[in-house]
């Protein structure tokens, strides 16, 4: 029997307590009554054998060894709650899905199309998260990731979804009335707009351009293509940038080829799944519609680069 583990309800007071500094806010965090959290922080300080707290003017003020405390156990609250959601949500087909997706990736193109797997799929619920980097699914609470890499991910699958094919664009005041496009030299005159996560993008497009790549790496940078995007809009700078993501401001004559040149990154856009949620019904539908969904941008985007090439 383990005679040193807390109840996790105690902990879970304490530890809002001290993060909040208010037994109040506490309970509002925890939907408690004050009078419940004030009780179970004095059972664990009678449990513990030791003061947590130090008592002035009606104020609780966490000793250092508590704060310590609370800063340890506050991982472990976390992957106690991700662990739970996990095994709820475990083979069951209905719950809640959380899916990490790439911020620009997910407000632009995802989310447009999300009402058409939900109307399908009425019993689940989606809950998306931002993320850019790969990430040990043991420490989150995601189900599945869509990833833009190599499908390389350990202990998860990674199911091909589609390529990204990348244009150079800028507003039309870059390009001038008399010019349809601008020539390779006349771009390395221009400020070149850089992606933070991708800083040797520029380079690539110029090399398969028959660029130079000197003034490759210069020029303001933006961490989200979603900025990225705004930046080529205001004028700052030319951006090389995904068409299917600015296919709205191509249209709408916000944004402009600058170049004729496209460039299918060796880099594609995946599914991604750890090896044990491998029978999740919810998991393997979801990613199901997502193939479906990046067929159909497949056959879009080929056509619009048809269209629109040199």
């Amino acid at each position: 029997m383990r005679r040193t583990v807390p109840p996790t309800s105690s902990l879970a007071c304490f530890e809002a307590t001290v993060r909040h500094g208010s037994v109040t806010q506490a309970a509002e965090e925890l939907n408690l009554t004050q009078s419940a959290v004030s009780k179970r922080i004095t059972a664990l300080e009678a449990y513990l054998g030791r003061t947590l707290f130090l008592r002035k003017n009606r104020r609780l003020i966490a000793t250092p060894a508590a704060r310590e405390y609370a800063r340890e156990i506050s991982d472990i609250i976390n992957r106690i709650e991700i662990s739970t959601t996990k095994l709820i949500s475990y083979g069951r087909q209905g719950g809640v899905l959380t899916v990490a997706v790439l911020p620009t990736f997910g407000s632009r193109w995802l989310v447009p199309r999300l009402g058409g797997f939900l109307s399908s799929h009425p019993t689940i619920e989606i809950n998306l998260i931002s993320k850019i980097r790969p990430f040990d699914f043991d420490e989150e609470t995601a189900h599945v990731a869509i990833h833009f890499g190599q499908p390389q991910w350990p202990r998860a699958h990674c199911e091909y979804l589609m390529d990204e094919t990348v244009i150079a664009v800028c507003a039309p005041s870059l390009i001038g009335s008399k010019q349809r496009v601008l020539s390779l030299e006349e771009m390395s005159s221009q400020t070149l707009i850089q992606h933070t996560t991708r800083p040797h993008l520029w380079r690539e497009w110029l090399t398969q351009a028959g660029g130079s790549t000197g003034k490759a790496l210069a020029g303001p940078r933006f961490e989200y293509y979603s900025l990225v995007i705004e930046a080529a809009v205001a004028g700052i700078g030319i951006a090389v940038l995904p068409e299917f993501l600015i296919r709205n401001e191509l249209q709408r004559g916000l944004l402009v080829r600058a170049h004729p040149s496209a460039f299918v990154c060796s880099e594609k856009y995946f599914a991604v799944y750890p090896e044990k949620f491998a029978d999740n019904i919810n998991i393997l539908d979801f990613v199901g519609w997502l193939k479906s969904q990046c067929l159909q941008e497949t056959s879009v985007t080929d056509m619009v680069m048809t269209r629109s090439g040199p």
